[in-house]
């Protein structure tokens, strides 16, 4: 009797170990992490908002532009160029179906022989061509500007995340600077910040078009700029900080006398005529520039649009004391922010490496697009929405979240609120008021 006692709590036993067991593998291959979900640690602000999100994909033409990379003779001719872009807004989402989408990246730099292009997709949160919410409220506008090499797909955990948010939120392909098409940097210099005006131009122009989805539901006076290394570059002069005069005599050298940009350098009597003021505020990731001296103190006074800078503190592209950092304190007309990741170098804006970029023998620049050594790219994506969400909800949404800003210097306090216990550490956060 005893021996079949002790060999039914065995089997017992077995049995609830087994359940238990199949009960554990099912949750873990229930939750499937995406780009963008919020990790353990996740700072509060990072979450998700109250939205589903839709993504579509939409191809324009800004027409007569000059063709930098075709120059002849000292004559740039004129053409039609391209700019895709993609769009996440809010948006309905249909009984039955699923927030996730496939996104298509390619690694590669214009196929080159030893870096041909590869495709490859990862998933996010949103749903492809879903119908904008019902809702009559007109959502502020952020557009987002990527890199040298990079892509409009570089940066969906923070797109999805603001569009979940009850924002338009809309990412450039800049033609001759993309992964599928990277062409001469001549053409990346002169054309970012005139991609970025062209954009916030044309989803105006969509927005007051009753034949597109974004019909009286876009607030483009109450605009956001994101920027991303050469996208950061682009949005300072966008937001009122002129090129340097050293600057404008590399562009004529370079463009043979032919550049797009003689208005947007500070000695230009009509630069203030060509700030925008309906972009209330700007986040700069690792903005290039400084240490090639693209800037001078009078152009970074210029700007006055209120920033918030992110960078890492060993960034070795944009460079961080004589680069981001500089920026930061020579923008002395702006309300801004300086959050630096310790040790971090220049990528502290993109999506995480996928296994895509991690394949045995491929070059190792395809991982590091993607990635830190030192710091975990999905905990950077975190902290990057939680910040961001705080800075835009002030200025585009008039929220009162300056308690999330109000920081003391060293994170390694522990006292940054929305913070876990035990994971605010190894940042900085410096806070600078206007001098005028």
């Amino acid at each position: 009797m005893m021996q079949a006692k002790k060999q039914s709590i065995s089997y017992l036993s077995c049995f609830l170990l087994l359940f238990f067991s199949v009960i554990t593998i099912n949750a873990q291959e229930s939750y499937n992490y995406l780009f963008g979900d919020p990790l353990p640690d996740a700072p509060e602000l990072a979450y998700r908002g109250d939205y589903n999100v839709g993504v579509k994909t939409i191809k324009l033409i800004n027409k007569n532009q000059l063709n930098i990379l075709e120059i002849k003779e000292g004559v740039a001719p004129i053409y039609d160029r391209p700019i895709t872009i993609e769009v996440w807004y809010p948006a309905i989402l249909p009984e039955g179906s699923k927030e996730i989408e496939s996104y298509t990246q390619v690694l590669g730099r214009n196929g080159t022989k030893n870096r041909p292009l590869v495709p490859f997709t990862f998933n996010g949160r949103a749903l492809r061509d879903a119908k904008i919410t019902d809702s009559k409220e007109k959502y502020p506008l952020i557009i987002l500007s990527h890199g040298y090499v990079g892509s409009r797909l570089l940066f969906t955990y923070l797109s999805e995340n603001l569009a979940s948010k009850g924002y338009v939120v809309v990412s450039i392909d800049h033609t001759d600077s993309t992964y599928k098409d990277a062409a001469n940097f001549t053409s990346t210099l002169v054309n970012r910040s005139l991609d970025q005006l062209f954009v916030l131009n044309e989803i105006a122009r969509l927005s007051e078009s009753s034949n597109n989805f974004l019909f009286n539901r876009v607030d483009t006076n109450n605009t956001g700029l994101v920027g991303y290394s050469m996208g950061g570059y682009g949005g300072l002069n966008t937001c009122g900080a002129g090129y340097s005069d050293k600057a404008l005599a590399f562009y004529k050298s370079a463009t043979g006398g032919n550049i797009a940009l003689d208005n947007r350098v500070m000695k230009s009597e009509d630069y203030e005529n060509f700030t925008d003021d309906r972009i209330k505020a700007f986040v700069a990731l690792a903005p290039w520039g400084m240490a090639n001296e693209v800037w001078g103190a009078e152009g970074l006074a210029g700007l006055k649009t209120p920033t918030f800078f992110v960078s890492g503190s060993e960034d070795d592209i944009s460079k961080y004391e004589n680069g981001v950092k500089a920026i930061y304190e020579g923008v002395v007309n702006s309300d801004r922010y300086l959050l630096t990741y310790i040790n971090a170098r220049h990528n502290v804006a993109p999506n995480p490496p996928t296994q895509e970029t991690m394949a045995p023998g491929l070059d190792i620049n395809e991982y590091l697009r993607y990635a830190d050594s030192v710091w975990d790219m999905r905990r950077i994506n975190n902290v990057n929405q939680h910040f961001i969400t705080a800075f835009f909800g002030i200025h585009l949404k008039n929220k009162d979240l300056h308690s999330y800003l109000d920081l003391d210097l060293d994170s390694n306090t522990g006292n940054w609120k929305g913070f876990k216990p035990r994971t605010s550490i190894g940042m900085e956060l410096r806070h600078a008021t206007p001098q005028n």
